[in-house]
């Protein structure tokens, strides 16, 4: 479905929820159409700009939703930069709506927007290493004050979101899907990713679930999920929010700069930054490759399950760097 088509579709929808909020909504404009549908809503009392979300039916519940906002929250009071939430005129996070046109209801939530240019967009015009460095460790940073806050954060009872173990990475129904499968894969290929699924499955559940290295992680903390406004990094899209490895959330991190030939140096400023907020070991640093690539994994999952998105040469891109990754990999521990 093409913006101008969205836009059509869930208009409607987005108007009847924006009732439930405590603004005057004005112009409202599609800003984004991925699993989530979000607009660009203005207050025409105060000209405040606000963002709604439709988020997509049967992938997270109400209590889920719910549960992002709680630790956003948390972050928040811990000191990181995110969006803040606006409640309806009633408390909740969350309202729902009809999509008549497609017969479905979406729950719809809304953050005040928050300014900024994407890391990714900020790195795009990038000349040479310091730039990446620069901001690198300023995304360790963030990812360290992150860390910090889950290792000593006990959610509340009601608090539920899936588990990214070994199993929801690496099991036969991976929360991503059956990478394995895609049939992009030669046999070969195939049969070189199961090999090491195995392997991996086995380092992971070794690397045991202490609060020290295994708690609620972002699980998207790469470039196109960070706001840049002067010198702050504000982190976006709780989506995928999980509890899981830190080592897993570094990685993502991590993951789109290691086709560069400067990885290294940009490695070493994220762990730089990091270190200014969290202490990590050189045993733990030494995990960060099979995280990336079970990371890659993942997102070839994640593409199989997507078949309307059209990944083009990057998905042939990956599919060789995880193969290689398989090839080399030798068990950590």
């Amino acid at each position: 479905m093409d913006k101008a088509r969205a836009a059509t579709v869930f208009m409607p929808a987005a108007r009847e929820a924006l009732q439930a909020f405590p603004i005057e909504p004005g112009a409202i404009e599609l800003v984004s159409l991925s699993e989530n549908v979000t607009f660009r809503v203005t207050d025409q009392g105060d000209g405040g700009a606000y963002v709604l979300r439709l988020h997509r039916p049967g992938y997270h519940t109400h209590e889920a939703l719910d549960s992002e906002r709680i630790w956003t929250r948390a972050l928040a009071d811990a000191g990181v930069s995110v969006p803040v939430p606006v409640t309806a005129r009633d408390g909740r996070d969350y309202v729902s709506v009809l999509v008549r046109e497609l017969g479905e209801h979406r729950r719809a939530g809304m953050t005040h927007w928050t300014p900024g240019e994407l890391l990714e967009d900020v790195l795009a015009r990038a000349d040479g290493t310091q730039p990446f460095e620069r901001w690198y460790e300023r995304l360790g940073a963030v990812a360290g004050a992150m860390h910090v806050q889950s290792s000593a954060w006990r959610p509340p009872a009601s608090f539920q979101r899936h588990t990214l173990d070994a199993d929801g990475l690496l099991g036969e129904a991976p929360f991503w899907g059956r990478f394995w499968e895609h049939p992009k894969l030669s046999p070969a290929e195939r049969e070189l990713l199961l090999d090491t699924r195995q392997r991996l499955r086995g380092v992971l559940d070794r690397c045991g679930r202490s609060p020290e290295t295994f708690g609620v992680i972002h699980a998207d903390l790469h470039t196109s999920n960070l706001l840049v406004d002067g010198d702050r990094l504000t982190v976006i899209d709780f989506d995928d929010t999980a509890f899981g490895w830190h080592l897993y959330d570094i990685a993502v991190a991590l993951s789109r700069g290691q086709d560069r030939s400067d990885f290294a140096a940009i490695e070493a400023a994220f762990f730089r930054g990091y270190r200014t907020k969290r202490a990590i070991s050189e045993q733990a640093r030494a995990l960060v490759p099979m995280f990336l690539l079970v990371r890659g994994m993942a997102v070839i999952g994640w593409l199989y399950q997507r078949p309307e998105i059209n990944p083009g040469d990057r998905l042939d891109e990956l599919k060789d760097r995880v193969c290689a990754q398989c090839a080399s990999f030798d068990s950590p521990c």
